[in-house]
C-alpha cells in the first residue's frame, strides 16, 4: 500500500472574503433595485449571487474542513466534504432556476411597466464587480472541484448580468417589458445548464464510480504484464475526492513467493500504476492457489 503526492489544496482565504463581501453588495443593491424597479430579471440575477455568497462560504469552510487530519473514527478524514458541498452548491443553483423559470413564465403573460434605468446601472454593477470576483477564484478554481462550483456561480453571474444589462436597454428604448421575463427565463436555464455537470461529476465521486478517462482492462493488462503475476482481479478503481485516485485489487501470483518478493512486485506495480494512471493509493491482496472468484469486477 502506498500514496504518492497526498496533499490539500488550500484555497486564498483572503480572496474568498474579498469575493464574498462584492457579492454581498450586488445582491444587496439587485434586491432594492429589483423591488424598486419591479424587475423580475434583477431579482432574479440577486437571488443568483445570494447563492454565490452560500457557495462562496461554503467551499471556505469545506475546504478547511478536508484539511483535517485523518483519525482512528474517520480514517479517510473529511477529504469528502467538499464533494458534498460542491453537490448542495450545483442543486441549490438548479432549484433556484426552476423557481425563476416559473416565476417569468407567470410575468411573460402579465408584464408590468419597469423602471429600466434601474436595471442598467445596477446590472453594470454586478457585471464589473463579478469580474473581479472570478479574477479572484481562478486560480483556486483550477484545482478544487468546490471552489469550482462556486466560479461557475460567478462566471455565469457575469453573463446573466451582460443579459440583464442587454434587457433592460430593450426596454429604455422600445418599451419591450415582456423583455425582462424572457432575460429570467434564459438565465435560469443557463445556470441549469451550467450546474447539471458538476452534479454528475460530483455524485460520480460519492457513488464511488470508476473515474473518467480510466480503462479497467488497460489496468488489469499494465499488472499482469509483471512475470511474477498470474492474474488480476476483484477491481475496484474510484476517486475519493476530486484529486485522488484510489484501487485496490488481488493479486494471482505465478508461485508461492516469499514476502520479499512481493513486496518487490507491489513497489513496482505501485509506480507503474501512479506514473501510466495517476493512481496514488494502491491496495493489493497477494494471493497464491487461492479458490476465489477470479472475475475481474466481483
Amino acid at each position: 500500500m502506498s500514496e504518492y503526492h497526498h496533499h490539500h489544496h488550500d484555497v486564498s482565504g483572503k480572496n474568498i472574503f474579498i469575493t464574498i463581501v462584492l457579492n454581498i453588495i450586488i445582491t444587496l443593491s439587485q434586491i432594492v433595485g429589483g423591488i424598486m424597479s419591479g424587475s423580475l430579471a434583477l431579482l432574479s440575477d440577486a437571488m443568483h449571487n445570494f447563492s454565490d455568497v452560500l457557495a462562496l462560504l461554503i467551499a471556505y469552510f469545506a475546504n478547511r474542513l478536508a484539511a483535517r487530519p485523518n483519525n482512528e473514527s474517520k480514517t479517510f478524514g473529511y477529504k469528502r466534504a467538499e464533494i458534498l458541498a460542491a453537490l448542495f452548491n450545483a442543486s441549490v443553483l438548479i432549484g433556484i432556476a426552476i423557481f425563476l423559470i416559473i416565476e417569468a413564465f407567470h410575468k411573460f403573460y402579465h408584464p408590468e411597466p419597469i423602471n429600466s434605468v434601474w436595471v442598467i446601472r445596477l446590472g453594470a454593477l454586478s457585471i464589473v464587480l463579478n469580474v473581479a470576483s472570478v479574477l479572484l477564484v481562478k486560480d483556486d478554481a483550477h484545482n478544487n472541484m468546490n471552489i469550482k462550483a462556486a466560479y461557475l456561480h460567478l462566471l455565469t453571474d457575469v453573463m446573466t448580468s451582460v443579459a440583464v444589462v442587454g434587457g433592460g436597454l430593450l426596454m429604455y428604448y422600445f418599451g419591450l417589458f415582456w423583455i425582462d421575463p424572457v432575460v429570467s427565463a434564459l438565465i435560469a436555464l443557463y445556470l441549469i445548464w451550467a450546474s447539471f455537470g458538476l452534479v454528475r461529476e460530483s455524485s460520480a465521486i460519492l457513488m464511488q464510480f470508476t473515474p473518467k478517462g480510466i480503462d479497467i482492462e488497460e489496468i488489469v493488462s499494465a499488472i499482469e504484464e509483471d512475470p511474477e503475476i498470474k492474474n488480476a482481479h476483484h477491481i475496484h478503481v474510484w476517486k475519493l475526492d476530486d484529486n485522488h485516485i484510489h484501487l485496490e485489487a488481488h493479486l494471482d501470483f505465478n508461485e508461492d513467493v516469499p514476502l520479499s518478493v512481493s513486496n518487490a512486485v507491489i513497489d513496482r506495480l505501485e509506480k507503474k500504476l501512479h506514473d501510466s494512471f495517476d493512481i496514488e493509493h494502491a491496495t493489493f491482496q497477494c494471493e497464491y492457489g487461492r479458490e476465489d472468484n477470479k472475475e475481474l469486477i466481483v
